[in-house]
């Protein structure tokens, strides 16, 4: 067999001459020999590891250039929950397919609320559609939803921004019944804005949608013994509202608090705050509202089965007042193209941190940020007292129907 023939193992393989030498010469002879061939395979064998490796890198190198994902497949987990959808992140899209009811066709919309019954004439403000960044609401179907609500209890607990919720699902809610007479108020009430209990049963459905007023969610306290002149009435910071045992028996719950949060509401009448009996003359309102927040988060906790019931909780929903005094009210045709920092609000922050600090599950539906551009969609002057401007309530249909939208793709989803 000829030397070009030889394999990479004839380099190792020990020749017998090599180890059986017949005489010292010829034993040196071999000897020199041996560790000559010996030395020549070793440089053979590492000029071809060294080959290899450096083909190897280059193989490697232009693959994962090429695909990356190769390099990162040990730790996709495929099995991981996706992450949630984050609904109020985005923006507003014009939506020629809305609105998605005629005010004027639902007998729970509050006059003051219906813009064009009271005489607006530009219709834009209820075509915008509410677009997440990262995900997609649920394409409202009136039936799904009725049929998820069958034999369910909706309560919404707070001001009269609740109650326009309120009635925004209700109107929603109404467009898949076609016997208008099986929607009715249960106790043939009239909505005004001073009733303290209204609820709305959908006869077919076994279903019941209430709103219940409590503006502050805590219970107004009479004045204690000795009290300053100025003080006429307080609030009691430690105990919820006595109105809240009715709130307990429901399926999905709905508080809002903050627009009567103010000084103007609170100082200026002549109320203010007590806790375990004991006035709290210098008390701040932000500093009250946190008191407040955290005995309803007790209440929520040691009250509500959680397992039944889910709970959210929406924030505060931005003004447009403007003027030095806050007191003008200019609507705008379209949305603002900034938001002149509305996104934010000390009473949404304080919402936030106190449902972060809860043990039960509490959803936060955090419409701040979805309201700051909305100049165009508040109520203005076209409201049943048009010499009354008002720039915090919002048009039926409008920014409240988003909310709505929100709340029953995310029920859905949980479903």
């Amino acid at each position: 067999m000829g030397k070009l023939q030889l394999s990479l193992f004839d380099y190792f393989r020990p020749s017998p001459l090599r180890i059986f030498g017949l005489g010292n010469s010829i034993a040196g002879i071999h000897i020199k020999s041996w560790v000559s061939q010996t030395f020549n395979g070793l440089i053979f064998v590492c000029t071809f590891v060294f080959l290899v490796l450096a083909m190897n890198y280059g193989y490697s190198c232009m693959v994962l250039d090429v695909q990356p994902v190769v390099r990162n497949y040990e730790i996709y987990n495929v099995t991981a929950p996706r992450q949630e959808c984050n609904y109020f992140d985005g923006s507003w899209v014009y939506d020629e397919r809305y609105p998605l009811y005629n005010a004027s066709d639902c007998p729970f919309a509050e006059r003051g609320f219906n813009c064009l019954a009271n005489g607006r004439k530009d219709k834009d403000y209820q075509k915008w559609r509410w677009k997440p960044k990262n995900c997609d609401i649920l394409k409202f179907n009136v039936h799904v939803v009725l049929e998820m609500l069958r034999g369910k209890r909706v309560v919404f607990v707070g001001d009269s921004l609740g109650r326009t919720q309120w009635e925004s699902m209700i109107c929603l809610l109404m467009t898949g019944v076609e016997d208008k007479s099986s929607v009715y108020e249960i106790n043939g009430k009239k909505i005004t804005k001073q009733i303290r209990h209204l609820g709305v049963r959908f006869a077919s459905y076994n279903l019941i949608v209430e709103f219940y007023r409590s503006v502050f969610l805590v219970q107004p306290g009479a004045v204690p013994k000795q009290s300053p002149k100025r003080v006429k009435s307080t609030l009691k910071l430690d105990v919820l509202d006595n109105i809240s045992k009715k709130w307990i028996q429901s399926d999905i719950l709905i508080f809002n608090s903050g627009h009567w949060w103010t000084p103007g509401k609170l100082f200026d009448m002549r109320c203010y705050f007590q806790i375990d009996g004991r006035l709290k003359l210098g008390m701040s309102t932000a500093s009250a509202y946190n008191t407040a927040l955290t005995t309803w988060s007790s209440w929520v906790q040691n009250m509500i089965d959680t397992n039944r019931t889910r709970v959210f909780f929406r924030t505060f929903e931005p003004s447009h007042w403007s003027g030095s005094k806050h007191l003008t009210c200019k609507v705008t045709r379209f949305p603002l193209n900034t938001t002149d920092g509305k996104e934010r609000n000390p009473f949404s922050d304080t919402i936030i941190k106190v449902v972060k600090n809860m043990t039960v599950p509490v959803t936060v539906m955090h419409v701040t940020p979805m309201g700051a551009s909305r100049s165009d969609a508040h109520v203005g002057t076209w409201s049943d007292n048009p010499l009354v401007p008002d720039c915090s309530h919002w048009c039926l249909p409008g920014v409240p129907d988003a909310w709505n939208e929100i709340l029953f793709s995310r029920l859905l989803s949980q479903d």
